[in-house]
């Protein structure tokens, strides 16, 4: 498909200037990057006009402030370059929680947000992310599954091409790739912890 548009709150985007595009899109990559500075330089981004409250109220959102107000210093413990004195996960959670000050309204894109993570991480991600996305329009790219399964609408691509489109529910029935990724997600989630390999009734549809 080559036509058509894209429209933001009823703006097609080749109206907008550049500027005016960034400010409506925030993304949250693979690897977020930390400034050198502390944690609330990284939240705000050295604007002074963001209060302490908000960026609170945003870390709590994000599921970001349980891991930061155990830092030294909470939101003011200074981060190396890079962030190297933070935990992959930890970065995430703040990229999240930054997200949500500069672009509460936007459009969320989500470029594999939940990859290299533990277990536990991932779950408060997982919390985080079901809060952030709440009521906004948002992409997510994910090769781990837990991480869309509650969106809307899911495509599946291989090879470049779509080749599955729905929701969980309806690609679960279809016992296509989707499927077939789930399944093995699933049974290696549960090897990881060492709980039985059980699939909840009813949430996989019998193999062919």
């Amino acid at each position: 498909m080559d036509s058509g548009h894209i429209l933001l709150d009823g703006a097609d985007i080749r109206q907008l200037c550049q500027d005016d595009l960034r400010r409506y899109i925030t993304v949250v990559p693979q690897n977020p990057y930390c400034f050198t500075g502390t944690v609330a330089d990284n939240l705000n981004l050295f604007d002074a006009s963001i209060t302490r409250e908000r960026m609170i109220t945003a870390a709590k959102t994000a599921s970001a402030a349980p891991f930061i107000e155990r830092l030294p210093g909470t939101y003011d413990y200074p981060l190396l370059p890079g962030g190297a004195n933070l935990s992959q996960g930890q970065r995430q959670l703040l990229a999240l929680a930054r997200a949500l000050i500069h672009s509460p309204n936007g459009v969320l894109v989500l470029d594999e947000a939940t990859s290299n993570i533990d277990t536990a991480t991932e779950a408060l991600i997982q919390e985080g992310l079901r809060r952030v996305l709440q009521n906004r329009t948002s992409i997510i790219i994910a090769h781990r599954l837990s991480t869309v399964r509650e969106a809307h609408r899911i495509l599946v691509l291989q090879r470049g091409q779509i080749v599955e489109d729905g929701t969980h529910e309806q690609l679960l029935a279809q016992n296509g790739v989707y499927t077939r990724l789930y399944q093995r997600q699933f049974v290696e989630m549960h090897a990881e912890d060492g709980r039985p390999i059980k699939p909840p009734r009813g949430d996989l549809p019998a193999s062919r």
